[in-house]
């Protein structure tokens, strides 16, 4: 970390000066314990997730830290697998895809990791979870049309074998949550 003073005011994390932030998921042990997150942590998370191209200086300025200890910080929320990776919020409908749905699914019990593979090659799928309740599987795709979400349904997720049955949800419009809302925060 010596290089942190060496690096421009402006520089983005783990960059030449000029670059963004990165954009890969973090490689975590999955027997490492999880370091619980402080006020000072939980204030990075909640910025970097409305602007995951923050430089670290504006960081540290934002959350009353030094630079080098949010640099320190955010590398340890990579290390520990907190922060996955960074990327962009898109408005699905401006980028071309103006149909979303939530699909419930039924499978065969003990298939979630061979439906999960299969689920994870479809194109729009966005966001596929094992849950508890009525059904198995929640997935959530968006496509540019309705006929294109049918057939997404209709052939290629009706036609996996370990699929008993689907749900699905239009989705009509959504909006992304602060995750720590100031009545949260702390």
């Amino acid at each position: 970390m010596a290089d942190v003073e060496e690096r421009s005011d402006s520089a983005p994390l783990n960059a030449p000066p000029g670059a963004a932030l990165p954009a890969g998921p973090a490689i975590v042990s999955p027997m490492a314990p999880a370091r619980p997150l402080d006020a000072v942590d939980r204030d990075i998370l909640r910025l970097l997730q409305a602007d995951g191209r923050a430089s670290v200086r504006s960081v540290a300025e934002r959350v009353h830290v030094s630079r080098a200890n949010a640099y320190a910080r955010i590398n340890r929320l990579i290390d520990d697998g907190v922060i996955r990776g960074f990327g962009a919020r898109v408005n699905h409908e401006r980028a071309g895809h103006g149909a979303s749905a939530y699909i419930t699914l039924k499978i065969v019990q003990n298939s979630w990791r061979t439906v999960r593979e299969q689920l994870q090659a479809l194109p729009g799928a966005a966001h596929i979870a094992l849950v508890s309740g009525d059904f198995d599987v929640l997935l959530l795709v968006h496509t540019p049309d309705n006929r294109t979400l049918r057939e997404l349904v209709l052939t290629r997720l009706q036609s996996i074998p370990e699929v008993l049955s689907t749900r699905t949800l239009l989705v009509f419009e959504e909006t992304d949550l602060d995750p720590y809302p100031a009545d949260r925060r702390g």
